[in-house]
């Protein structure tokens, strides 16, 4: 999981905000008309005191009762065109801001689709779900609102000040008073208020963390009696989100109670030297009550600021955590195309002085795999034995890229790996994994993954027919079209397998790397399914991590790795009868490897 961090002196909450403009600027137009109307609603409160000063200094002085229904019918007009032009601002918003929310949602997928695994290893996937949900929910809320009314209340207080000031400076300086203690008190709510939302936001990805963690476990949780220990987790982040929610209604309760106190304490001060001109007849009763609406219609201008940058602030943290994503680098290309693309010359996969250590290894951590040289022939199969940690899943990642070489080189029929763009070696290597993963989708649909768009049902049975997977799948209420459910908890272990099986032979893969393959099935099955797989083996250079002597006897050759090397290179026969180490670890007594370390 990411180091979690409080916005530093430096940060500038405009300065986030400020990078969703490359998402708002294609509907930028609607935006500013929207801007604009709100503005005209707003001031369109204003001119009501107005009406209401020349009624009082008109029609009620005078008696007109045909002026006094003038004046109504004007105040009733002014509502009814404010309501309207309030509600063609949210129309105009509704659906561009909708479309904002859903490409920042696509982007983000997409980048995480092209971040290399070692951003998917340090990064919890319930602070990364919670980027895409909780996070742009509030970026949208703030596009809404937020952005627009800071800018409409802002004209508006502006407009209504310049109004008080035309109808009695006097009595408007006593309302500008409030501004410069106002000023302070909201710049030491937005410092204070952005760490507090920013903690509740990270809080947000680690509560999504544990109930994830929790639902796709819950075998796990069940199985051993955890549910309690879970529910205790739950609980403590529950509750530290809870306290940091707190500290947040409390900061917005102390904001907004000094907001409202100081212009209420401001109006009541001018309310009183107002009546005292009228009683001096310095000023009309019209103008009092025009200046006294007029400063009420400015209440919800000033007394939304508090809300408005406490929205601003949880929208700024919640970009931030949305570009801390989007900024990381992706998976490079860098020099793709410079060499050949593995179509002419047939040589098998070759490994040459390959190095490898973890990206967020200490510096002085041994690498995990040091100066490996290996040729894998073309159509040849080779078995990858070693004991447990010893690398022999990170050196198959190496192959598609999972994993980024540290130094040296590997080669696909002469072309090196790293000059070759991403799209085109994947689809010359296949894979599948010891622990297989299997979407919420169709059977079908997830055997076809590992095929080109225009594979179809001939391909998926051939593949199923070489994981023996056909008689299960099969006998499955829909056959190839039922849905495996997520991760394909439906199915057994061995089912699982045999379909990942299936989908990384499905697309007749040029180089197949197998990690593995057949731990989880049966003797039986495993043997049908290593008979059929010769015959996808022979038009196919493979790599296949192998713990067990049967998966080992698919293969031409056998590599042993060790100590993050290759120590030896030949047939089964030849490596039992010249390696005590891979002797061990064939016989199958105790921990293998451990025991061969030890007799060293």
């Amino acid at each position: 999981m990411p180091e979690k961090h409080a916005p530093t002196k430096d940060r500038s909450a405009v300065r986030s905000l400020l990078r969703l403009w490359p998402y708002v600027r294609p509907v930028r137009a609607r935006l500013f008309t929207a801007a604009f109307v709100a503005i005209v609603a707003s001031c369109l409160s204003l001119v009501i005191p107005l009406v209401l000063k020349w009624l009082v200094d008109g029609p009620v002085t005078d008696r007109d009762t045909t002026g006094v229904w003038f004046g109504a019918l004007y105040l009733l007009l002014l509502g009814i065109a404010e309501a309207l032009l309030f509600g063609l601002r949210r129309w105009l918003v509704a659906r561009p801001l909708a479309g904002v929310e859903a490409r920042m949602r696509a982007a983000l997928y997409q980048r995480l689709q092209r971040l290399p695994i070692a951003f998917h290893d340090r990064w919890a996937s319930g602070q990364l779900l919670s980027r895409g949900t909780t996070d742009l929910m509030l970026v949208r809320m703030f596009l809404a609102f937020p952005l627009t009314f800071l800018l409409v209340n802002a004209v508006t207080i502006l407009v209504g000040y310049a109004v008080l000031l035309a109808q009695d400076w006097t009595l408007g300086l006593v309302l500008l008073t409030p501004v410069a203690p106002m000023v302070i008190l909201c710049s030491v709510f937005e410092r204070r208020y952005a760490v507090v939302a920013r903690r509740a936001q990270d809080q947000v990805g680690d509560l999504t963390t544990v109930v994830e963690e929790s639902v796709l476990g819950i075998r796990i949780v069940k199985g051993f009696g955890r549910h309690r220990s879970q529910a205790e987790a739950f609980r403590n982040l529950a509750e530290r989100l809870r306290g940091t929610e707190l500290v947040k209604a409390r900061l917005l309760a102390g904001i907004w109670a000094l907001i409202t106190f100081l212009p209420e304490l401001a109006v009541g001060s001018a309310l009183v030297l107002g009546t005292v001109q009228v009683a001096d007849d310095e000023l009309s009763a019209g103008t009092l009550v025009a200046f006294l609406s007029t400063a009420l219609a400015l209440r919800w201008p000033v007394e939304s600021i508090g809300f408005l940058l406490a929205m601003s602030q949880e929208a700024a943290t919640a970009t931030e955590r949305y570009f801390e994503v989007m900024d990381a680098a992706e998976e490079s290309d860098a020099g793709a195309g410079t060499e050949g693309r593995a179509d002419g010359v047939r040589d098998g996969v070759r490994f040459e002085n390959v190095t490898f250590r973890f990206p967020d290894a200490p510096a002085d951590a041994p690498p995990v795999l040091d100066g490996i040289d290996l040729h894998v022939r073309p159509g040849e199969t080779m078995a990858l034995v070693g004991g447990t940690g010893c690398g022999k899943t990170t050196l198959t990642a190496l192959v598609p890229r999972l994993q980024e070489l540290s130094g040296g080189r590997i080669l696909l029929d002469g072309a090196d790996i790293t000059r070759m763009p991403r799209e085109r070696l994947r689809s010359l290597v296949s894979v599948a994994f010891e622990d297989p993963t299997l979407f919420s989708a169709s059977i079908g649909e997830n055997v076809l993954m590992g095929a080109g768009p225009d594979a179809g049902e001939p391909e998926l049975r051939r593949a199923l027919a070489v994981a023996q997977a056909e008689g299960f799948v099969d006998r499955l209420p829909d056959g190839t079209a039922t849905e495996v459910g997520e991760q394909g908890l439906s199915l057994s272990g061995g089912q699982r397998q045999r379909l990942a099986l299936a989908r990384a032979v499905v697309g007749r893969p040029r180089f197949l790397v197998l990690d593995d393959p057949l731990s989880a099935l049966d003797v039986h099955t495993e043997a049908r399914v290593e008979a059929a797989l010769r015959e996808v083996l022979r038009d196919t250079t493979a790599l296949v991590v192998a713990h067990r002597p049967s998966t080992v006897l698919l293969a031409d050759r056998v590599a042993l790795l060790s100590g993050g090397r290759i120590t030896a290179v030949g047939t089964h026969q030849e490596l039992l009868r010249e390696s005590a180490e891979y002797a061990w670890l064939m016989s199958g007594a105790g921990d293998a490897q451990d025991e061969y370390e030890g007799t060293r």
